[in-house]
């Protein structure tokens, strides 16, 4: 009777795992980069951004910002130095709180500080008012 029980745990483990292998397998299909932009929805509101600023999206990983009226661009926001998240957007830069490297908020290039490379820039779509990943 044992030996009935070991088998039934067994089977019942064994298709446990099948579902979580499957499941797994499932959820590979597409990636979350490939997803994103057609149902990541809306990041922000065109009124949210400043112009000659912008705005940090730390759980996206993003800086949104205005370098002039009706411009949006949109890089990680990820310091190229040292990996530290940006903190903040003033006086025209996007500023690293680790090291103060400063990055241009109309290219992502570096401004001043230890960073050698400009922040990485992300395709961005405006319909409307919603600023959204493109």
């Amino acid at each position: 009777m044992s030996a009935v029980a070991r088998r039934t745990v067994v089977a019942a483990a064994g298709g446990t795992g099948l579902v979580a292998v499957l499941a797994a397998c499932g959820g590979s299909d597409t990636s979350g980069k490939d997803a994103a932009p057609e149902g990541g929805g809306t990041l922000a509101k065109t009124g949210d951004i400043p112009v000659g600023g912008g705005k940090i999206l730390a759980d996206k990983g993003l800086v949104i910002t205005q370098p002039t009226a009706g411009e949006f661009k949109a890089f990680s926001s990820k310091c190229t130095h040292a990996g530290c998240a940006v903190s903040s957007i003033k006086d025209g830069v996007i500023v690293c709180p680790c090291h103060q490297s400063h990055f241009d908020v109309s290219d992502g290039s570096v401004k001043s500080g230890p960073a050698g490379s400009p922040l990485p820039p992300t395709p961005i779509q405006v319909v409307g008012d919603a600023i959204s990943l493109g």
